[in-house]
């Protein structure tokens, strides 16, 4: 799991590294406050628009370095292609004129014949997701010749959007045991060895966001970054859409878990930043998004009582995220409940 990241010693050489290291000039208050406030902003967008539309949702080196950045570049050009006009599509389609011919257009690959015809895929698609892939494919030359890091964060928030929206835990249970692994994952790679912070800085590909701290002084040609691994916004992320969709399922016309484990993210990840730059120490994010994000749910479903539904919810249909169900003891405890308010 990446992890949020800075260059822990704010422009310097690092303690051991090699005497003749170009030194890089600190970089402002003011400049470090925009990165990490930006890198907020973008972690939250991807798990706010994801978590809505999941609701709606179908469903040792051989090679040198260069060659490796090379191969990830092009498969993340292609996917990040891909990412990036499906996540805009749904924005574009409202900038289209009404009189605008869009045609319908259907990719399909079989296998076999006759009553053993098997679909391999079955895709349709419009002009207006043409025209989206097209405006996507421009970004994606551009991030292939000059790996801008505005290109690399439009390729990584689309990335994140279409996690957050397309991987679907189907109960509580296995999201807290899945960030609790995670969280123990994420601690030890970070601490215990320097494996998690060389791989986010060494390779060139779309697996951080990324925000200049010297961007007031350089512009856009800034190059002393900030990061955060995309894993620390779609793990939670994906919590996150699993607690609005089990709000929708209470019928009772309120986003509750949604906006508490929401506001959890947004603490826990203004902590991480807060003690990365206290220490000038990279941080394993999900050390303190984790506690955040399962503990604000769960108090409040103690206060509120719902513990039991929180943790009998389950998706019945993967399919369909909106068809949800509940165990039968928490449909009778629910009841059970009801009843005993009656009486009183």
């Amino acid at each position: 799991m990446d992890s949020a990241v800075s260059d822990p010693h704010n422009g310097s050489t690092e303690a051991g590294g090699p005497a003749n290291v170009t030194t890089r000039p600190p970089s402002t208050p003011e400049g470090i406050a925009l990165a990490y406030g930006s890198l907020l902003l973008m972690a939250l967008l991807p798990i706010f628009f994801g978590s809505l539309r999941s609701v709606r949702c179908a469903r040792g080196k051989i090679f040198s370095q260069e060659y490796i950045n090379l191969l990830l570049s092009m498969y993340f050009f292609v996917l990040g292609i891909l990412a990036l006009s499906h996540t805009i599509s749904p924005f574009m389609n409202k900038f289209f004129p009404a009189n605008f011919p869009n045609r319908q257009y259907q990719l399909l690959f079989t296998q076999g014949s006759g009553e053993n015809k098997e679909e391999i895929v079955n895709y349709e698609f419009d002009t207006k997701d043409l025209v989206c892939l097209g405006l996507s494919s421009i970004v994606g030359v551009w991030y292939l010749l000059r790996k801008h890091w505005i290109a690399n964060n439009l390729f990584g928030l689309a990335f994140s959007l279409n996690g957050v929206e397309l991987l679907h835990l189907n109960n509580v249970s296995t999201g807290c045991i899945l960030l609790g692994g995670l969280f123990i994952y994420d601690v030890f790679w970070v601490f215990g060895t320097n494996v998690m912070v060389t791989v986010a800085k060494s390779f060139e590909a779309p697996i951080k966001l990324v925000f200049p701290q010297d961007l007031l002084e350089k512009g856009l040609e800034a190059d002393n970054f900030a990061m955060l691994g995309l894993g620390d916004i779609v793990i939670p992320g994906i919590f996150i859409a699993l607690l609005l969709r089990f709000d929708i399922s209470l019928k009772k016309n309120t986003h509750t878990y949604f906006y508490t484990s929401f506001a959890a993210y947004i603490f826990g990840l203004g902590l991480t930043i807060s003690i990365m730059h206290i220490f000038k120490h990279a941080q394993p994010a999900l050390l303190y998004l984790v506690p955040a994000c399962i503990g604000f749910p769960i108090l409040v479903a103690l206060a509120k009582g719902e513990v039991t539904e929180m943790f009998s919810y389950e998706e019945s249909n993967p399919k369909d995220p909106t068809a949800v169900t509940e165990s039968k003891d928490a449909t009778e405890a629910s009841a059970s409940k009801k009843q005993e308010k009656k009486e009183k």
